[in-house]
């Protein structure tokens, strides 16, 4: 069997700043005990879930799946999202959209930053054509960016928009 990677998770502390940072977005954690299923997992345990805009959650669950689900939520529209369960669906461009949002969200909590997520991004097993999430994200995100941009997501430098009032 293999070893599980070593990944940040949110039981380390991480509960409290992303459920602040989702909060911001619109978004809701919600944590169930380690012996419970996480409801709406794609993957199932330790995967986060998404049903609608409710991000679940348990302690041994990774920030990187924690901020990838939240990135799911955040780049769909509110009729999309208010009858999404487990499945986020989208299509290419908008799964590379996702992971370069979960990359900046990163970056808004404080002992994660966008560096360190990639690199439990590649740890987990996300895979990129060139090889690593942080080449990815440096020399072909161009094209997720701009998907994020044209969704009122981003500024025209890149960078994370503050979330529009409800």
């Amino acid at each position: 069997m293999a070893a599980t990677p070593v990944v940040l998770t949110l039981g380390e502390g991480f509960t409290v700043p992303i459920a602040l940072l989702l909060a911001r977005y619109g978004l809701g954690l919600r944590r169930v005990e380690l012996a419970e299923d996480i409801p709406g997992s794609y993957w199932g345990a330790p995967e986060a879930g998404l049903i609608g805009s409710l991000v679940w959650v348990r302690d041994d669950t990774p920030v990187h799946s924690v901020l990838h689900e939240a990135a799911h939520a955040l780049c769909m529209d509110e009729t999309r999202r208010s009858a999404l369960v487990r499945d986020a669906g989208g299509d290419f461009v908008e799964e590379n959209a996702v992971c370069c949002l979960q990359i900046l969200l990163a970056d808004e909590l404080e002992g994660v930053g966008a560096r360190r997520l990639m690199q439990d991004m590649d740890a987990w097993g996300y895979t990129f054509r060139l090889g690593s999430a942080r080449a990815w994200y440096t020399g072909e995100a161009r094209d997720a960016r701009a998907w994020l941009a044209r969704r009122g997501l981003l500024d025209e430098e890149g960078r994370l928009l503050a979330p529009r009032a409800a």
